[in-house]
């Protein structure tokens, strides 16, 4: 039951995101933690540390804590990467709010971050092309890391 629910929390806590219950959102996220330190060795424990941060990051700058924001994009980079981080790369959509906040020194470390798990190739190419233009002031088009 514990492992069921591992693998499909992160899917109640996006739907709930997503139709703005923010208190319900934050408290599946935190349990999507809780949860990943029982499944260090399951392929999904990357993408709970991930996505669950990213999670509670937008909801802090929902409610203005900016700071916590920035907390919360560091500890989603820090993830230990999984097989769809790897490979299709880090959701951006936290680093794209801060970004048009104008916090670009926290996104270029998250982007750094990032480079330790995605797929080499395709991490230097979009990664070094992004930062490029986040040093230049701009904000990067990152749909196609829209995912959450």
């Amino acid at each position: 039951m514990k492992t069921e629910r591992f693998h499909q929390i992160q899917a109640l806590k996006y739907q709930a995101f997503k139709e703005e219950n923010f208190q319900e959102a934050k408290r599946l996220a935190l349990e999507f933690l809780d949860l990943a330190q029982s499944y260090k060795t399951n392929w999904n424990y990357g993408n709970a540390i991930h996505h669950a941060n990213l999670t509670l990051g937008r909801i802090a700058l929902r409610e203005g804590k900016i700071e916590e924001a920035k907390t919360y994009l560091l500890k989603a980079g820090r993830t230990p990467g999984s097989p769809q981080l790897n490979s299709f790369g880090p959701s951006m959509i936290l680093a794209h709010e801060l970004l048009e906040k104008g916090k670009d020194k926290i996104v270029l470390e998250y982007l750094d971050l990032c480079k330790k798990f995605w797929i080499k190739i395709i991490s230097w190419y979009k990664i070094r092309k992004w930062k490029k233009v986040i040093q230049k002031g701009g904000v990067p088009n990152f749909k196609t890391q829209f995912h959450e």
